[in-house]
């Protein structure tokens, strides 16, 4: 089944549109507090595709991510209570607990880390602002973490250029299975 090459090729055609920079805004900022989507499936099409732009998306991403982030420390802070019932709906309570003890253990530095994490960076927003993090080491923490993720990505995609796009098409399906099988098997591994 070729289900991931016609989502890669979507994605392709998508990242071209004139409002894609609007929306990659959007869903930084979005992905930051509810958002189960990485922004990476935006930025990555995005800077292959247009890579003149590249550094110019990374720092889209980057700057609406952190705003959003804000929003969630926020959230976090003052409005946990109504949060706690959406948290276990989509099933995060443990991530929240996991993160809350690597808060613990090492305070800003985690944030950081966070950038670059499999768990949803909505988890360490929200976290900072329930457990009162100092609000501008956490800026920072976000601002370096996340941008460097995204400039990584942004990078990635301009340097590989026109011969990345052909190989990732090649390779996609492959990858998108075996992406899916690692999830699947983290799940399994997880519960059990």
């Amino acid at each position: 089944m070729k289900i991931f090459t016609a989502l890669y090729d979507w994605s392709l055609r998508w990242s071209q549109k004139k409002n894609a920079p609007f929306y990659l805004a959007a869903m930084s900022f979005i992905e930051s507090i509810f958002w189960p989507i990485p922004v990476d499936v935006m930025l990555a099409p995005m800077a292959l595709t247009q890579p003149k732009r590249a550094w110019q998306f990374a720092l889209i991403a980057t700057f609406f991510s952190v705003i959003g982030a804000v929003v969630g420390y926020y959230l976090g802070r003052y409005f946990y209570d109504l949060l706690e019932p959406v948290i276990q709906a989509v099933g995060y309570q443990h991530e929240m607990q996991l993160v809350e003890h690597w808060f613990t253990r090492w305070g800003v530095w985690i944030v950081f880390i966070a950038g670059f994490s499999p768990i949803p960076y909505k988890v360490f927003t929200i976290s900072a602002g329930l457990l009162q993090m100092l609000f501008w080491p956490f800026i920072l923490a976000s601002l370096i973490g996340r941008g460097m993720r995204f400039f990584l990505v942004a990078g990635l995609m301009k340097w590989g250029g026109k011969r990345m796009e052909e190989k990732l098409r090649h390779y996609i399906d492959w990858l998108g299975w075996l992406v899916v099988a690692a999830v699947a098997i983290a799940v399994v591994v997880y519960y059990y």
